[in-house]
């Protein structure tokens, strides 16, 4: 049961609050942070909750404060956000195209990052940075491709993720191709990189992506309102005073800049761009693209996936990505049943 309030500002606005969608978002944000302390502690050296929460405020000895703010702290930002930006990524393009398989995953996005990482790897030997800035311009330059390739009188929501799942095919050939053409060193190198981790993350990826956060992120959400009548369809947004296309366009490019930056940070990792909208959705039990919730959602199942696998496996051990491409897996299997048992498909 979902419940409604309307609070009005001082300067006669009213605003409808989900009470049920705020606490959602603040349960979302509560496990995520809870997660990234005990991640924080989990290694080699454990560290318990309490020592931890000490050394983040300053009260550390100098080898908690070393392992702590050095080492782990950036590793759990860049999944914290990467997650967040999946998530948020995510959310944007399946609302965009209206279909719940419209995400990074489907579209290849991630597919046109590792091409350019590859690139990056196989033809030049780039270092760490190198590879990283190669990821980017790929995810970009699938994402032009896609939507130009899309274009027809405006983009069309089928039409763009049928385009998609073509460039993605397309574009793992290539990587295919890239990968015979490597030596056995820069193979395994790429392979690894692939399979998306967050180990050896440090303040360099950090930076970069809290920089793009900070800015995309209050820009989609003051566009939320916009893009759930967008949901409406194109007609009736464009008969409430919605720059349909505009926005379209400006929102497309925040998505594509979010999954692209996150992949170069930590590679492809799969399935929780797909899946963080909507298991926010099913939490939330609202309409409309749930940018928040799906946001918090992804920053939650990164950490704790990361998490998990440290715990389960060992420091390392399993990258992070195999196992978010396990669980999501497992999970659009789940929905799909569920989907066909409905009759929806």
């Amino acid at each position: 049961m979902r419940t409604n309030r309307a609070i009005r500002t001082p300067g006669g606005l009213s605003l409808r609050l989900d009470v049920r969608a705020v606490t959602v978002v603040a349960l979302l944000l509560l496990a995520a942070l809870t997660a990234s302390v005990v991640l924080i502690g989990t290694g080699d050296f454990p560290i318990p909750a309490a020592d931890v929460l000490k050394t983040l405020v300053g009260d550390g000895n100098a080898g908690q404060e070393f392992i702590v703010n050095e080492l782990r702290l950036p590793r759990v930002l860049v999944g914290l956000l990467v997650g967040a930006s999946l998530g948020l990524g995510g959310a944007l393009f399946q609302a965009i195209s209206r279909n719940p398989l419209g995400s990074p995953d489907v579209l290849g996005l991630g597919q046109g990052a590792t091409a350019g990482a590859l690139v990056m790897i196989v033809v030049f030997s780039g270092s760490a940075a190198q590879v990283t800035m190669g990821a980017l311009v790929g995810g970009l330059a699938t994402g032009i491709a896609i939507y130009l390739l899309a274009w027809k009188r405006g983009v069309h929501g089928y039409r763009l993720v049928l385009v998609g799942i073509g460039v993605s095919a397309i574009v793992t050939a290539i990587n295919g191709y890239l990968l015979t053409k490597s030596d056995l060193v820069d193979a395994a190198r790429a392979v690894v990189w692939m399979t998306g981790s967050l180990a050896g993350r440090d303040w360099d990826q950090v930076w970069p992506l809290l920089g793009l956060c900070a800015v995309l992120v209050p820009l989609v959400l003051a566009n939320a309102r916009g893009l759930r009548m967008m949901e409406m369809g194109d007609d009736v947004s464009y008969a409430l005073g919605v720059r349909v296309e505009r926005l379209r366009m400006l929102l497309l490019v925040a998505a594509v800049l979010l999954t692209a930056t996150a992949t170069a940070a930590a590679g492809p990792v799969s399935f929780v761009a797909l899946t963080a909208p909507q298991l926010a959705r099913r939490l939330t039990r609202s309409p409309g693209p749930n940018l928040l919730p799906s946001l918090c959602m992804g920053a939650a199942l990164l950490v704790t996936a990361d998490w998990v696998s440290q715990r389960t496996f060992g420091a390392d051990q399993l990258p992070v990505g195999v196992l978010t491409g396990v669980l999501g897996g497992v999970y659009l299997l789940w929905l799909l049943v569920t989907e066909r048992k409905a009759g929806r498909i």
